[in-house]
């Protein structure tokens, strides 16, 4: 899969502030190849609700009609904006939804066309990130050479994906030649549907975390005494167990407990703000975590272990691990593949000793070494090669 044309459709713009998948998979194959990065197309209550939002008025959310654009952010890769509003649809039964979601389809595909035609694109390969919605007549449309579906979140758990989203994404992982996955649980999950559905495993951008660098301790940290235990991403109630977060933090006083990353209105509220021992820190730039989670003496990944999040694949470990740093994290069955490297709990109980157990580890070189090792083994050049492994095999190789 070299020196192809790839169109990427994903859910999360290329400005996205949060870390995204799909644009680091996009960054790896511009590397071989003529990517074009279709940012998500705006949708009509959106738009509604951007306008009545003073945080959001921005004029290019306000009138998205006059800003298709096609920009050129580094070599061998373009990100459009498709300048278009589609309908906010998900409310309709059917069949009236696949009516106008076929309507939204055309639409959107028309910039797009536009693009390739600009860029001379031919015999595109289109690369769409769990967009089963919006990009789900784009196959078709398009009159793509071969089409891959990204599975990189189950968002069926999610509220606004339940009412369409199952036929939906059955619907497009038929239609695909095949799908990949950043877990073994979602490939599963895509094989009901396509049984050429694999799993690529988990690339992670280290460029920010080198542990051969010495930060200097970030002044929030500077006042603090005792150990820290610390966790860096956003701190989503779906996601993280709140309760045992409280149960740790009022058991262990003695310990200072950090968290680095914006916080949802659930977490904003909680009782965890009441400790002294807690530090809510807000959201800090990419370039500035590592500093952080270098001066934690334990990193901890406390999850809720749900239809939401059984099969994500917790990059923030790698990241963690990357830096040489202990994790103790949530047992989920995906997790039993950073083992014996990590420690996995089930309860509080078992959180507060391995917690205790590893604070005693603190200072031997070799498992900050073995951590690292395994950590930097998940590259998105290992992820990517074996997409194109896949391509050779399944369209390659089939004429």
């Amino acid at each position: 899969m070299k020196n192809n044309h790839i169109v990427i459709v994903s859910l999360q713009s290329w400005d996205s502030n949060i870390g995204s998948n799909c644009i680091n998979i996009a960054k790896e194959f511009s590397k071989e190849n003529r990517v074009l990065y279709v940012n998500r197309a705006s949708d009509r209550f959106s738009n509604i609700k951007k306008f009545f939002n003073p945080k959001k008025k921005l004029e290019k959310d306000l009138n998205p009609l006059n800003f298709y654009s096609l920009e050129h952010p580094m070599n061998n890769l373009w990100v459009l904006d498709t300048g278009v509003v589609l309908e906010s649809i998900n409310w309709l039964p059917n069949p009236f939804f696949d009516f106008f979601n076929k309507l939204n389809g055309k639409k959107f595909a028309n910039p797009i066309k536009r693009a390739i035609d600009e860029l001379g694109f031919d015999n595109v390969v289109l690369f769409v990130d769990n967009d089963f919605m919006r990009a789900q007549f784009l196959p078709n449309i398009l009159g793509v050479n071969c089409f891959i579906y990204y599975i990189r979140d189950h968002l069926l758990t999610q509220p606004y994906f339940k009412r369409h989203g199952a036929r939906l994404e059955s619907k497009i992982s038929k239609r695909a030649d095949f799908i990949v996955a950043n877990s073994s649980y979602l490939a599963e999950y895509g094989s009901r549907f396509n049984p050429k559905s694999f799993d690529i495993g988990q690339g992670c951008d280290f460029t920010y975390f080198n542990p051969a660098i010495a930060y200097d301790k970030p002044s929030e940290l500077k006042k603090l005494s005792g150990p820290i235990i610390g966790y860096v991403g956003s701190l989503v109630s779906f996601r993280l167990d709140i309760n045992l977060l409280l149960n740790l933090v009022s058991k262990r006083p003695d310990w200072n407990w950090v968290f680095v990353g914006p916080e949802d209105e659930i977490f904003k509220v909680s009782q965890l703000h009441e400790f002294p021992n807690v530090f809510f820190l807000g959201r800090k730039n990419e370039e500035v975590l590592a500093s952080y989670v270098s001066h934690f003496d334990v990193c901890i990944n406390p999850q809720l272990v749900n239809e939401t999040t059984i099969g994500n694949y917790p990059r923030k470990v790698d990241e963690y691990l990357a830096m040489g740093k202990p994790v103790v994290a949530s047992y989920t069955e995906f997790m039993k593949g950073f083992l014996p490297l990590v420690r996995l709990c089930t309860n509080c109980e078992e959180y507060e000793s391995s917690i205790q157990e590893t604070l005693g580890e603190i200072n031997k070189t070799d498992l900050s070494k073995k951590r690292q090792d395994f950590a930097l083994t998940h590259t998105w050049e290992s992820s990517v090669d074996k997409i194109y492994n896949l391509y050779k095999n399944e369209i390659e190789s089939n004429g």
